[in-house]
């Protein structure tokens, strides 16, 4: 070997023997002294960890807060003498348990509260088995904690990100060839295991914060154990919790071990301070900070449900004293933000965060926690298929871990801004993510994973049956799934996308289109929180987003550019697109204004969105809308862009419905023809229809009639007598022809507009048809139709006539009639009038007529109609209609 190279080497190997041995020797006095275990189930373990009683259960008891490592754990790697120090984290003293199951079996458990060191102390610790000769993933629930965890791994190793220690998000990565642990997003691993299902070169994947329940972990934890059983049974899995539910967990994993740790234990108080309920939360959280600054020692963590929160709480906090620095941390912020909130600062921190600060995560000198209580989670609506955001109460389990971040690195104490006899009825853990979101990504994944149901996987929770179903349906909808469920070629290139299948659809769309650069854009606006800024416009944020600087933004426009070339656009599409790609992507969100002010909104999918009037997208005639936010019946837009009428027919010329509609109008008897483009629920475009089907005309005329009743046809006084005639022989002649409306009333309205076209003749015979031959004859016999006089004269029977069937006739008509006239049994209503046709009597006693009244009455016709007969005693008299010469003419000529 080279001189020059070996003298090159020595200082370094110097550097890195030295400090190990000195970290082994002090390891193995302190460990002599003061490492004092208590091990569950009294017994002595055999070597390699298993307990006598066969048991694979270690519950190890951590009784000193301040113990080092074992010589026999990770000392012997450089980078570890160096991480670890002469100073060690609870943790360490179960590693040896833990390695030791792991040499022995494929699985294990960890229980380690917050605090103890897991996140950054287990993936060390196996880099020195033998088994462990590739990768080792950690995976991470978010990315702030996954770039955090790999940042501290590496500066404990003495090294930058990207050497033995790396990390992969979505929106950044510090990997090499020389990376060993690489802390990666659980979406992320689900992405690679899917593509390469045996995960080759890696040995163990470790999963942390589990306890957290999120579907991306439940998801990445069921295809490894899937992929362990078929492919991998040398590969080790350990799942990673800060909370005692680990006996779960185990049990899914085949009954793997359970490790627990117990942590530092440093003092915590509790300060229950309440709050006013009807100020707004931000005005009492930020009057609860002034006061643990004012108490307190140490940096203040405060909990708040969003960034909206945040911010009010930032104005309504200051001025600040000038020791004191403020911090904000959430999702949106820029890298670096984040990590200023999360490191050591000179002066004394105020952080202000949302819940991504409650687990996996360590902020340098904190000491004082102050909790909202509240928390912002999203919420599936699956009858509206929309996720929303809905600010509740944090859960037990969550307000333990956000007190505990006051207490990790000494005392602590943590105002809650509840009473303490509240707390009980908070709910005991944050619901499974998986019984309350979309699973059309986990469908999707299980169907490529070739798992047709994916409730056949190991699951601590299985998916709803309703959940997968409706989300079955709307991949097949979006041409992922085919009928039988398994993936389309398009649905295989939606899953190869690191996003949520709505958006995937739109990018590779929108790339079809030749908008894939617009399409990469409006994605990373939809999924990344913050870049742009928060105006509903995503026309304007877009525009907003190129004008900004930050390494947020850079890394964002990156990302664009990495999924624009998966669209097959080029990098920085021009202005305008934005419209048609969110319709892409969400086609059931078009939507287009219902009222001049623009604040109420109908969508394609049936449901009603609000905006703003004060918003620029108010003046829009129609919108695609992204997001929403609140209840399905009326939920808040709050990002979408402007779209028009022709941009929507091209997209959707194939789903278009065009509908001719025939309604009737009971006001004019008519029909109106109108034809419409429909796309779902909404009307795109209307008109009055010339070609509308004959056929669609006559039913709409004949459904006119079944529902506003058969008096609008045009019945004659023939056709009314008939009715009324079968109603007093008590045949409903009304309830015949609505049951049999089908049968006569069609060939009576074909080809014609209006019901008063229809022929009254024509509808007498539709109803003696529907009456039927019997029961006509019926109502010949108990209603006929017209009385014959005596003198010959025929005269129609009134049968709607109050008081009963009446006849009107002249008198002389009826002379020579001694007994009244009947209808059946009742007496017929006799409306008598003079010649003239004038009334001069109404009797139902023709006899008491003749024998009282009738003298009176002739006296006084005698004097007007002297030419006409009016006998004394007319029952004996002839019946005439004619006068008395006429009479005696017809006598003589006989």
């Amino acid at each position: 070997m080279d001189m020059a190279v070996v003298m090159s080497v020595v200082p370094r190997a110097v550097a890195v023997i030295v400090p190990m041995i000195v970290a082994v020797a002090v390891v193995m006095m302190v460990e002599a002294a003061h490492a004092r275990v208590s091990i569950a189930d009294a017994g002595r373990r055999e070597p390699g960890g298993v307990e006598p009683s066969g048991k694979a259960r270690y519950d190890i008891r951590f009784v000193r807060s301040q113990l080092v490592p074992p010589p026999n754990s990770v000392t012997h790697r450089p980078f570890c003498a160096k991480a670890l120090g002469v100073t060690s984290l609870p943790i360490h003293v179960v590693l040896p348990d833990l390695l030791a199951a792991l040499r022995t079996g494929s699985n294990a458990v960890l229980v380690a509260p917050p605090g103890a060191g897991k996140t950054t102390a287990m993936a060390p610790a196996l880099l020195g088995e033998d088994w462990c000769t590739g990768e080792v993933l950690l995976l991470s629930p978010r990315r702030l904690a996954a770039r955090a965890a790999a940042e501290r791994m590496a500066q404990l190793a003495g090294e930058q990100p990207g050497g033995t220690f790396g990390y992969a998000t979505r929106m950044d990565s510090r990997r090499s060839a020389a990376t060993r642990v690489t802390v990666v997003t659980q979406g992320i691993f689900v992405a690679r295991i899917q593509a390469d299902p045996e995960l080759a070169g890696v040995s163990a994947v470790l999963f942390d914060e589990v306890h957290e329940r999120s579907l991306d972990s439940d998801v990445a934890l069921a295809f490894a154990l899937d992929a362990q059983a078929a492919f991998r049974p040398d590969l080790r899995l350990v799942a990673m919790s800060a909370t005692l539910d680990g006996g779960r967990f185990a049990a899914l994993m085949g009954d793997a071990p359970v490790i627990e740790s117990e942590g530092r234990s440093w003092p915590l108080a509790l300060r229950h301070i309440g709050r006013a309920a009807e100020r707004r939360i931000e005005d009492e959280m930020a009057g609860a900070i002034r006061r643990a600054l004012a108490e307190e020692e140490g940096g203040v963590l405060a909990f708040l449900p969003g960034v909206a929160e945040i911010e009010r709480v930032a104005e309504r906090v200051g001025p600040l004293p000038p020791d004191v620095t403020l911090y904000r941390l959430h999702g949106s912020l820029d890298p670096g933000a984040q990590r200023a909130a999360i490191q050591p600062a000179a002066t004394r921190k105020l952080v202000l965060a949302t819940a991504i600060a409650e687990t996996s995560l360590t902020l340098d000198g904190i000491r004082v926690v102050v909790d909202s209580g509240l928390a912002r989670r999203p919420r599936y609506d699956r009858a509206a298929g929309m996720t929303r955001l809905a600010t509740e109460r944090v859960s037990q389990a969550a307000a333990t871990q956000r007190a505990g971040r006051a207490a990790r690195q000494g005392p602590g104490v943590a105002y809650r801004l509840w009473e303490e006899a509240a707390t009980a009825g908070l709910p005991r853990f944050d619901p499974p993510e998986m019984l309350e979101a979309d699973l059309s990504g986990l469908v999707l994944a299980a169907a490529l994973w070739g798992v047709s149901d994916p409730r056949d996987l190991q699951w601590i929770d299985p998916p709803p049956a309703a959940a997968v179903a409706e989300a079955g349906a709307r991949l097949k909808r979006l041409g992922a799934l085919d009928a039988d469920g398994r993936p389309t070629a398009h649905g295989r290139r939606i899953a190869a996308l690191p996003m949520a299948p709505r958006l995937a659809h739109m990018l590779i769309a929108a790339g079809e289109c030749g908008l894939g650069a617009v399409a990469a854009e409006v994605a990373v606006l939809l999924s990344e929180r913050g870049v742009g800024g928060d105006d509903p416009d995503l026309e304007t944020r877009r525009r907003r987003w190129r004008r900004e600087g930050g390494s947020k933004a850079m890394a964002a426009r990156h990302l664009a550019q990495r999924w624009a070339r998966i669209a097959g656009g080029e990098p920085g599409g021009g202005d305008g697109g934005e419209g048609a790609c969110v319709a892409l992507g969400f086609p059931d969100r078009v939507a287009r204004r219902r009222d001049a002010s623009g604040e109420h909104w109908a969508s394609v999918g049936g449901r009603g969105f609000r905006l703003d009037p004060a918003s620029s997208l108010a003046r829009s005639e129609w919108l695609a809308v992204a997001e929403t936010q609140g209840v399905a019946a009326g939920a808040r837009i709050l990002s979408a862009a402007p779209i028009d009428l022709a941009t929507i027919e091209q997209l959707f010329g194939e789903a278009i419905d065009v509908q001719r509609i025939v309604a009737f109008d009971p006001a004019t008897g008519g029909i109106e023809a109108k034809r419409e483009r429909r796309l779902g629920a909404l009307r795109l475009r209307s008109g009055p229809d010339s070609e509308a089907d004959p056929a669609a005309i006559a039913a709409a005329l004949v459904e006119g009639v079944r529902t506003h009743g058969l008096s609008l046809l045009p019945w004659d006084e023939r056709a009314a007598a008939l009715r009324t005639r079968a109603a007093y022989a008590g045949i409903d002649a009304d309830a015949l022809l609505a049951e049999r409306l089908d049968e006569w009333l069609p060939p009576l309205v074909a080809g014609k507009r209006r019901l008063a076209q229809v022929e009254p003749g024509a509808l007498i015979e539709a109803m003696r048809d529907a009456i039927g031959w019997d029961a006509m004859r019926r109502i010949d016999r108990e209603a006929p139709s017209h009385f014959t006089s005596p003198a010959g004269s025929s005269h129609a029977i009134d049968y709607g006539a109050e008081g009963g069937p009446r006849v009107e006739l002249r008198v002389q008509a009826l002379f020579g009639l001694a007994t009244h006239p009947m209808v059946g049994t009742t007496p017929l209503v006799l409306s008598l009038t003079s010649p003239a046709g004038r009334p001069i009597q109404t009797t139902r006693d023709l006899p008491g007529f003749w024998a009282g009244s009738w003298a009176a009455v002739a006296k006084e016709m005698r004097g007007r109609y002297p030419r006409h007969p009016w006998p004394d005693d007319p029952a004996g008299a002839a019946a005439t209609l004619r006068t008395k010469n006429a009479d005696a003419r017809a006598r003589g000529s006989r």
